[in-house]
């Protein structure tokens, strides 16, 4: 019978489990190991405090605590939650304990509301077989992590990112992995986190790549954040500060999140949303986050480092598809005119947008959706980096759910991880998802994260170049976020 792997970390020693042990798709896993205490009592809305250190030797053999979510039920990837009060923890995928491998640091999307670092389709097997040791963690949401509050230090969920890199800069060695080579990696709100730490000068020591799926920035100004807290100590008749919000239920404050976020509803709300940003997320306090993240990598902040940063063609067009019979009597002219007032703006990008006009209403209002979220922001980032002379590629899914209908939000996750036949895969990409597509991505992210190479030629090589995805094999163009431009 095989042992059960043990590493020594800083806090203790933890037991984690073998999977193919024997084979070259041998992999062990560290679940739930804590990076900093439970964030309960006099902790709550506390930066991150370093575990007490243990004794014994600590079973890592099952996911740990997740934190409270908006909704706490998955969305398109399998998220599940875990009940606990230790939710500040980490999860290790390593293929060996004694090597020196590079790292990647995975951290999870969710529009900061929502999801958690348990899911299989962030296993990190896959890239152990190709020699990287993987870690997904976990960070307080909502509120909870990003919530204005007086007299608490600000954005905590940051603070908690921050502190599981600093766990994985002191033990991920005695897990196989080089702390010198770590590289951090993330899907939507993660993508976002991600470049929220690359334009951070705080945090440039504990990483040395980056790589932004479908990132989503948030950028909250101060006062938006001080506004809605506000709102949200009203409704909950406590007053704004620590000692109020902590005299309330935490579940209770979840449940009156979204109506402290906006009073609107409907296509105003939406509208109103995607004019101020993510309702909770890292927030500009002039301190951690001292300017704009696009502001902080244009004056070459992380400008030493290379990223990897791309959207699929419609990340949220499926939500608008929802409304279609609504939507359909509706000019997407007049409809878009609640979206984009400029009034050249709204015409030039309408024009670049012709063929997606042409599939109606919905399809125009959830692609502008998608480009104003997810798909301007590539071009907007890589121009940025451009200007500081910092390494960047770029990337577009474009492949095609048949099982969706578009090239659609996460659907790209299980491709880069190479997980085709994870669970709920076959849900968003069909029965039979290309595995030649997988192939190419799984192995462009293991050379960047091994060589700091994805395998095309830069942005800054011809500015606009970018690496197409969509099955029909390798493709390269400088056009691929022409459609954005006027968005810009």
């Amino acid at each position: 019978m095989t042992a059960s792997p043990i590493a020594t970390t800083a806090s203790g020693r933890v037991r984690g489990f073998w999977r193919d042990h024997g084979t070259p798709a041998a992999s062990a896993a560290f679940l739930g190991i804590p990076f900093a205490r439970a964030p309960i009592g006099a902790l709550r809305y506390a930066a991150p405090v370093p575990p007490e250190p243990w004794t014994d030797v600590r079973d890592a053999t099952e996911y740990g605590a997740t934190a409270l979510r908006a909704t706490g039920t998955d969305t398109l990837i399998p998220e599940p939650a875990i009940a606990g009060d230790n939710t500040l923890n980490v999860n290790v995928f390593t293929p060996s304990l004694d090597a020196s491998l590079p790292v990647l640091v995975w951290i999870h999307g969710g529009g900061y509301t929502e999801g958690s670092p348990a899911s299989p389709w962030y296993d990190g097997s896959t890239f152990n077989r190709d020699g990287v040791v993987t870690v997904s963690i976990s960070y307080r949401l909502g509120f909870d992590g990003f919530g204005f509050i007086e007299g608490a230090p600000h954005n905590r969920g940051v603070l908690d990112w921050i502190a599981a890199l600093e766990w994985v800069q002191k033990n991920i060695a005695v897990f196989g992995g080089d702390p010198s080579r770590v590289t951090i990696g993330g899907q939507s709100a993660g993508g976002g986190a991600v470049l929220a730490l690359l334009g951070m000068r705080s945090a440039q020591h504990l990483f040395r790549g980056a790589i932004s799926i479908s990132g989503a920035l948030a950028d909250v100004p101060l006062d938006h954040a001080r506004e809605r807290s506000s709102r949200l100590a009203a409704l909950a008749g406590v007053t704004a500060d620590v000692e109020g919000f902590r005299s309330v239920d935490e579940a209770a404050l979840h449940g009156l999140q979204s109506e402290a976020a906006s009073a609107k509803h409907g296509l105003a709300a939406l509208a109103d949303q995607l004019a101020s940003g993510p309702s909770w997320g890292p927030m500009i306090d002039g301190d951690l986050i001292s300017e704009a993240t696009v502001d902080a990598l244009r004056a070459g902040v992380g400008g030493d480092k290379p990223l990897l940063l791309g959207a699929a063609d419609d990340e949220f067009t499926m939500v608008a598809e929802r409304e279609r019979s609504k939507l359909r009597l509706i000019p997407a002219a007049l409809l878009m005119r609640l979206f984009l007032g400029n009034r050249d703006a709204r015409r030039a990008y309408l024009e670049a947008n012709a063929p997606q006009r042409a599939k109606g209403t919905a399809a125009m209002i959830g692609r502008y959706i998608s480009d104003h979220v997810f798909r301007a922001l590539v071009p907007r980032v890589a121009e940025a980096r451009n200007r500081a002379d910092a390494p960047t590629w770029a990337y577009r899914f474009s492949w095609v759910s048949p099982a969706k209908g578009w090239a659609c939000h996460c659907l790209d996750v299980p491709f880069w991880f190479d997980g085709l036949d994870r669970e709920r895969v076959e849900a968003l990409a069909g029965a039979h998802p290309p595995q030649s597509l997988a192939d190419e991505m799984h192995a462009a992210a293991v050379r960047f994260i091994t060589d700091r190479d994805p395998g095309w030629p830069a942005w800054r090589s011809r500015p606009g170049t970018t690496r197409v995805f969509d099955g029909a094999g390798p493709h390269v163009t400088d056009t691929a976020y022409d459609s954005v431009l006027a968005l810009l």
